[in-house]
């Protein structure tokens, strides 16, 4: 049996189709994103990946992956930086913010997070006891979207998939990236946004299909 090294899993992921495996390396980026800022290394990575999309006509991914490595191959480090501190950290409260539950209807929020939490648990994904951020941020949300994908494409995984993302994204992504491409501060972000509504656009349409 090869280890790990070899076959590019870690213990509990399964072999992945080239659908799934793309989807989870754009939840992955995506996650990356929304953590922090980027830096020259995944701002160069990024720029490079536009060809990636060169045959991929003029869907609403294609095109807002297109963007966004054009604005990455643009873009300075210090700048975007500059730009995510001040979008989404700021200085007492951020212009945006990037936990899911603001999103919904105030009396929720704490409901859903506190049932996101125990759900996460469950699965053996809870926050380690270094970690202060809310289960609720995008980037956190996100990740385990790609772990889930990682694990396979059986049916229960996939319904586990499509509760995940209905109860606790779904419901929050569409007014937080209008929020953002809205923003007169963002300008690398509008691009995120941009590329992050038309993915999890595309998840929400197979979803509810299934």
């Amino acid at each position: 049996m090869r280890d790990e090294a070899e076959t590019g899993l870690t213990e509990g992921e399964s072999t992945l189709s080239e659908e799934d495996q793309a989807r989870a390396n754009l939840y992955g980026v995506l996650a990356r994103l929304w953590y922090a800022a980027p830096d020259r290394e995944l701002l160069d990575a990024l720029a490079r990946s536009a060809s990636l999309m060169e045959d991929a006509g003029e869907t609403a991914l294609a095109v807002a992956w297109r963007a966004l490595a054009r604005s990455a191959a643009e873009a300075n480090p210090d700048d975007v930086i500059h730009e995510y501190d001040s979008l989404f950290i700021g200085t007492g409260s951020a212009e945006i913010t990037l936990y899911c539950s603001h999103y919904l209807t105030e009396t929720g929020r704490e409901r859903i997070v506190v049932a996101l939490r125990d759900e996460l648990l469950e699965a053996g994904l809870g926050r380690t006891s270094g970690t202060h951020e809310p289960e609720d941020h995008l980037s956190g949300l996100l990740e385990v979207m790609r772990h889930l994908v990682v694990q396979g494409s059986d049916v229960p995984q996939i319904e586990f998939q499509k509760k995940f993302f209905l109860r606790y994204i779904q419901s929050g992504y569409t007014a937080l990236t209008d929020a953002v491409i809205r923003s007169g501060g963002a300008n690398f972000y509008k691009d995120v946004a941009r590329l992050t509504r038309a993915f999890l656009d595309v998840e929400s349409q197979s979803f509810d299909m299934l």
